[in-house]
């Protein structure tokens, strides 16, 4: 019976493995680690006119939340392109968390929350997510950020249907819109959060990046995989001739 091991690679080829675990990590790194650090620093509000006149409105929070599923189905997708496009993607996701690290540290932000009601269904959700998620780590916005990647990333791949391309569009605006309207986040972060994805996706691709991310990519997957990729192949010849 083939391993789990087996059964991962049929989904995802090996070099992209760790890219994918590693990007997972290294945002909880940044995300967390900085919010310990910096949890008693001045933080400052950069909150605008035009973020007052956009309404709160809590049923928006199923976009926010249910975006992680969207987050997880996309990259998996980047994960599983050619080498050399998962080293662009990886490299642009990389640089764009040490840009965020580098913003969380040196001018903590934060916002205004808006007073909850007591009752009601919407209200205990956003009282849940406020209670989980301080009001800090904000510009950029790494949901903007990450929803703009999922759906930049796969924009121009041709193996993947225009209809899914085009959803992905969507939903990334959609997150955009939720983070405002959950109040968890101000135009400012929204835009920082899209164009830091923008400008990273562009530094991914300049070979002296990705170049240096896949000879460490390389050396890892060396290291940890080689021995179970040979298991894997050598247990589906023998399965093969059975």
């Amino acid at each position: 019976m083939r391993s789990l091991f087996g059964k991962i690679l049929t989904i995802i080829p090996v070099y992209g493995i760790v890219p994918l675990i590693f990007s997972v990590s290294f945002n909880l790194a940044v995300y967390i680690g900085t919010r310990m650090v910096a949890h008693d620093w001045r933080h400052y509000n950069i909150e605008s006119p035009l973020d007052g006149l956009i309404p709160f409105w809590p049923p928006s929070v199923v976009v926010y939340l249910g975006c992680y599923l969207f987050w997880a189905v996309n990259y998996v997708l980047l994960a599983r392109q050619d080498k050399e496009e998962v080293c662009k993607f990886f490299t642009a996701d990389f640089i764009s968390r040490v840009i965020c690290m580098v913003f969380y540290l040196a001018v903590p932000t934060t916002n205004t929350r808006p007073q909850l009601g007591a009752d009601g269904f919407w209200n205990y959700t956003m009282s849940f997510l406020y209670s989980v998620d301080a009001p800090d780590n904000l510009f950029p916005s790494i949901h903007c950020l990450v929803s703009w990647f999922c759906y930049a990333g796969i924009r121009k791949r041709k193996d993947i249907p225009g209809w899914y391309r085009g959803l992905s569009a969507i939903f990334a605006a959609m997150v955009c819109v939720s983070t405002l309207t959950t109040k968890q986040h101000v135009i400012l972060d929204v835009v920082g959060g899209v164009a830091l994805a923008e400008i990273c996706l562009i530094l991914g691709k300049k070979r002296a990046l990705w170049g240096v991310y896949e000879k460490c990519l390389d050396k890892v997957n060396g290291k940890l995989f080689q021995n179970r990729v040979k298991g894997v192949v050598h247990a589906d010849k023998q399965e093969s001739n059975i």
